[in-house]
């Protein structure tokens, strides 16, 4: 493994399960310091010993935990060189905008969109102190395409993150702060696992539009992530980076 991020601070929200821990594993493989936050202490705890960093439990759609978050890992650390915005939720109840309440509506807009807005509010601050940074949010292939299978609230979100991270992106990259807008296409992780295995004919349905006939690893997400965060991406920013399997590419798949 090469060290692309050694010696840097590295941010995690959702880093106890699914693309997160993977990202913090790979992160710490190529040297960075890694600060794992998420909602969950037993997870959270265990994949920051899992790879000798920093446990923070915070709620990412409170304010003051997430300008307190970031903090804590500059006083631990000296930096903030990496944010890698990744805490998202996808519960049931958000399905058809015929049967999705406001309240689940609401409920999905505030982890997905309104922390994402929070953590790059808070952690532009401190990579422009330090004339650097690289910004990663999680959207998905949601954010560019349609489905009739709808999770309404979740689609609308992400399509938030994206057109906020190119916004971003464009306003402070002149400051040397890299700001991308990552989608993964469906991943093989904890939620999407509940989510099917309560749907398997949603799952079928789902999986037969993806070109390479899979559902994506987590490490796969995290590689991307990983080039993302280090300097082999140093002239990408305001990108919409689709690692989907080809579906945002596909017309009709093969048989």
């Amino acid at each position: 493994m090469t060290k692309r991020l050694d010696g840097r601070v590295a941010v995690i929200t959702g880093a106890g399960s699914g693309i997160g821990l993977a990202t913090a594993k790979r992160f710490a493989a190529e040297g960075a310091k890694v600060v794992c936050v998420d909602l969950d202490p037993e997870s959270g705890e265990k994949a920051a010993n899992e790879v000798g960093g920093l446990f923070i439990q915070a709620d990412v759609t409170d304010e003051a935990a997430v300008i307190a978050m970031y903090q804590q890992a500059v006083d631990t650390y000296g930096s903030l060189d990496i944010a890698f915005n990744n805490a998202g939720i996808s519960p049931p109840e958000d399905d058809s905008i015929l049967t999705t309440g406001l309240e689940a509506w609401k409920r999905v807009q505030e982890v997905n969109l309104t922390s994402v807005y929070l953590c790059c509010k808070y952690a532009i601050p401190h990579m422009q102190r330090q004339g650097k940074g690289s910004i990663i949010n999680t959207a998905s292939f949601v954010a560019v395409m349609g489905a009739a299978t709808s999770q309404i609230s979740y689609s609308a979100s992400k399509g938030g993150v994206l057109a906020m991270s190119r916004e971003l992106g464009v306003q402070f990259a002149r400051e040397g702060i890299r700001i991308n807008a990552l989608c993964p296409g469906p991943v093989n992780t904890p939620l999407l696992q509940e989510l099917f295995a309560k749907d398997p004919e949603r799952a079928a349905r789902r999986l037969v539009h993806i070109p390479l006939g899979r559902f994506a690893e987590p490490s796969e997400i995290a590689a991307a992530v990983a080039f993302l965060a280090s300097d082999d991406s140093s002239f990408m920013t305001a990108n919409t980076f689709l690692v989907d399997g080809g579906i945002s590419g596909a017309y009709v798949t093969p048989e």
